[in-house]
């Protein structure tokens, strides 16, 4: 239980769950109000896809924003031995 915990606080940062949250509940919203009445869309016309896809989108567009983290040569540029 350690090593998961572990594992989720230095691979998940809290952008990336809220761009979860958010793209899922505006992939539902986007199903409700605007969806396919028709039932040939494939993703709008079933709430689990858009809500799916809605998830997936909003996390890719918050993990643009993820803070830019120093390599091993930046470092050792900044701090020659």
């Amino acid at each position: 239980m350690n090593k998961v915990k572990t594992f989720l606080k230095e691979n998940i940062s809290w952008l990336a769950i809220a761009g979860l949250a958010i793209g899922a509940t505006g992939g539902y919203l986007y199903y409700y109000f605007i969806g396919c009445n028709s039932g040939s869309c494939a993703i709008t016309s079933n709430p689990y896809m858009s809500i799916l896809w809605g998830a997936l989108l909003g996390y890719l567009v918050f993990d643009m924003f993820k803070p830019k983290t120093k390599s091993r040569k930046d470092q050792s540029e900044e701090n020659p031995a």
